[in-house]
């Protein structure tokens, strides 16, 4: 899988015996090489933009989580902002956590803010429109 992508795991490395289905990706050829891949899929994908330094980011975390072992037919990706700033830039990325609803390359959506209620909701309409 190489160094520059990986798999969240609960901050206690646990992962609750399974591993996260969110990937993350820490280089712009890494995301760069992903995202061309996506173009040609149905799937959508959710990609939470975040920061270390970001309280309502990590208090989405479990909830992000949760959502992607609920929806396995949806595609969850983590980009911190602070790492791929161009890539934050190229999306109109402004404030953390901002999740952005992606589909063949498109962005469909789009939500500002620790929303877990509105995160569920466009996530149920976009993944089978």
């Amino acid at each position: 899988m190489g160094g520059n992508m990986s798999h969240i795991q609960d901050s206690d490395g646990s992962s609750h015996g399974h591993k996260s289905r969110i990937v993350a990706f820490h280089s712009k050829h890494q995301w760069n090489t992903h995202f061309a891949a996506s173009i040609n899929s149905d799937k959508l994908m959710v990609i939470d933009f975040t920061a270390t330094w970001c309280g309502p980011c990590r208090a989405m975390e479990p909830i992000f989580r949760e959502y992607a072992d609920i929806f396995t037919d949806v595609e969850f990706v983590k980009l911190d902002v602070d790492e791929l700033p161009d890539v934050a830039m190229e999306f109109g990325v402004q404030a953390m956590p901002s999740f952005v609803y992606v589909k063949k390359g498109e962005v469909v959506d789009r939500i500002v803010g620790a929303r877990k209620d509105e995160l569920q909701k466009k996530i149920e309409k976009h993944r089978t429109s």
